[in-house]
C-alpha cells in the first residue's frame, strides 16, 4: 500500500493499467518518499522487445484510466524485475534501488 497525502493507493491497481498499455511487457509500482505528500507513486517497467515509450507516455497512459493520484512521478525502465522463487515481484529490492539512486 502506498500512503499519498492520507489516500491508500494499491499498487495492483496502477500496475494493472500500465499493463494495458502495448508497451509494456512487465511492471511494479512502489511508494518512495516524498517530503511533500508522505510518499510517491514509482513504476519500474520492462518494455517488450521491439518496442519503446516514454516515461511520460506511461504517466499519461495511468492518469487516462485513473485518478491523477495515482500517476507515477517517476517512471524508472529496466531488463527485468526482481521476483523471489514462488513469483512475488519484490517491491523492497525495487524500492532500495531506487532509493540508493537518489542518494
Amino acid at each position: 500500500m502506498i500512503v499519498r497525502g492520507g489516500e491508500n493507493l494499491s499498487p495492483g491497481e496502477i500496475e494493472d493499467v500500465l499493463l494495458t498499455h502495448p508497451a509494456v511487457a512487465d511492471c511494479g509500482i512502489v511508494g518512495v518518499p516524498d517530503e511533500e505528500w508522505g510518499e510517491t507513486v514509482a513504476a519500474f517497467v520492462v518494455l517488450h522487445e521491439g518496442h519503446s515509450a516514454t516515461g511520460e507516455e506511461l504517466a499519461q497512459h495511468v492518469v487516462s484510466k485513473l485518478r491523477s493520484s495515482r500517476r507515477p512521478s517517476v517512471v524508472e525502465f529496466c531488463d527485468e524485475l526482481p521476483y523471489n522463487e514462488t513469483g512475488k515481484l519484490l517491491r523492497r529490492v525495487l524500492r532500495e534501488q531506487l532509493v540508493a539512486k537518489s542518494s
